[in-house]
């Protein structure tokens, strides 16, 4: 079958069905019709690292909320989420959609980042990804994990509602006119199992007698228990037409228990970059952590500080501490020559941390246009604080925003080719 009929085999039924129709983006393939495999002892060290890495985030960032604003400040958060970040689902649940993002390199699997405020990539890891396995005649490594999705969210609202919280009005809510957003958004929902849960756009969701409502057909319907695409260090920015801070409003909401939200507002001390800086500080001081977590820092994190310890040893790169999607990062050589830099707007005005660089791995993929040379990153969701589905993305040293999502199935490691489609 030809590469383009095979592709269309492969994605028209998911399109159709609404659930997943951004296989192609801004006019570009997005989701590759290849699938690219990893053994099973792969799937199970990808899984181990994740919960390790998770237990870990679950203790440093419980310590954290305990502290002052002034390390509130240094990890980058800005001063109108202080209060709201205090806030989390319980001491072990500082996000309850998370994601890992792995390199495998030479000297094994390591963590470049933690995306624990607004993942995506979680239609393609939690539905797709099995449907393209089936017509290659593969096995699933995600197989039976969408369950955990809707596990979490009963399990966090159930924790809201023991702390004191309404969860009695949920809404759902992203920008409904971003497609990945909102398709995100949805499919969580249905996903969640939160009865009589609701979708909203976020240009719907007003601040009204000390309550986020949302509002439909001229009425403000309070909403208790609030999911949101929406990062909060945007969050705190967000202003009315007419001036009036709304983000902030509704981040005092959350601090005074007003409003409960998943993920939680803690989530954004697990998603700065500064919190690995942090973490690796006290590495290297030998304070707070175990033995064990000491080796699960040492086994599958990479040096990070808040200036420049690299510049004339090795080389680094350079990532601002609340960036996403590969912007503001540049990677640089030992000597200090820029090497690559995202060429996107975003982010730049940002703090910076300097991590060592870790080379993605160069491979190979089956393009709509032939053969796609890129560097493949993995993700792994920490779901209600436990490993579940992974993802592929293939694009360049900076994977970015059109990064390709890569289906991935088990057997030995490496890309199926035509020969192994149904």
């Amino acid at each position: 079958m030809k590469e383009a009929a095979w592709r269309e085999r492969l994605y028209a039924p998911l399109r159709e069905e609404g659930i997943f129709t951004w296989d192609r983006m801004y006019g570009e393939e997005y989701a590759l019709a290849a699938l690219w495999t990893i053994t099973l002892e792969q799937r199970r060290e990808i899984a181990e690292a994740t919960e390790r890495l998770g237990a870990l985030i679950v203790r440093t960032t419980d310590v954290v909320r305990q502290g002052g604003e002034e390390l509130l400040a240094e990890l980058g958060l800005p001063p109108e989420t202080w209060q709201a970040v205090r806030i989390a689902v319980s001491d072990r649940l500082p996000t309850v959609i998370g994601r890992f993002d792995f390199a495998w390199t030479g000297s094994g699997l390591k963590m470049l980042e933690f995306n624990a405020d607004t993942p995506t990539g979680i239609v393609e890891a939690f539905h797709v990804n099995g449907r393209i396995c089936a017509e290659y005649g593969s096995d699933d490594p995600n197989a039976g994990m969408a369950a955990h999705i809707g596990e979490a969210f009963r399990e966090a609202a159930e924790m809201y509602r023991r702390s004191g919280f309404r969860t009695d009005s949920t809404v759902f809510s992203s920008l409904d006119w971003h497609e990945e957003d909102a398709g995100t958004t949805r499919y969580l929902l249905s996903q969640s199992g939160l009865p009589a849960a609701t979708f909203a756009p976020l240009a719907d969701l007003r601040v009204y007698g000390e309550r986020l409502c949302v509002l439909r057909d001229g009425e403000h319907e309070p909403i208790d228990l609030l999911y949101r695409l929406h990062a909060l260090e945007k969050l705190a920015e967000d202003r009315d037409a007419d001036g009036y801070p709304t983000g902030a409003h509704a981040l005092r909401l959350m601090a005074q228990r007003k409003l409960a939200v998943l993920n939680p507002p803690s989530a954004l001390i697990a998603q700065t970059k500064a919190l690995q800086a942090l973490i690796w500080e006290l590495y290297e001081a030998g304070e707070f952590y175990t033995d064990e977590e000491r080796e699960t820092i040492r086994t599958y994190m990479l040096p990070t500080y808040l200036e420049n310890r690299f510049a004339g040893k090795e080389g680094y790169v350079t990532k601002p501490i609340l960036g996403r999607e590969g912007g503001g990062v540049t990677l640089y050589e030992a000597d200090g020559t820029c090497l690559e830099s995202d060429t996107e707007e975003l982010y730049w005005e940002q703090p910076m941390v300097y991590q060592r660089r870790a080379e993605l791995p160069a491979v190979t993929i089956s393009h709509a246009g032939g053969e796609l040379e890129a560097r493949l990153l993995w993700g792994s969701f920490w779901i209600g604080g436990r490993a579940s589905a992974i993802v592929a993305r293939a694009g360049g040293r900076i994977t970015g925003n059109m990064a390709c999502y890569v289906p991935v199935g088990l057997g030995p490691a490496g890309r199926v080719g035509a020969t192994k489609r149904r």
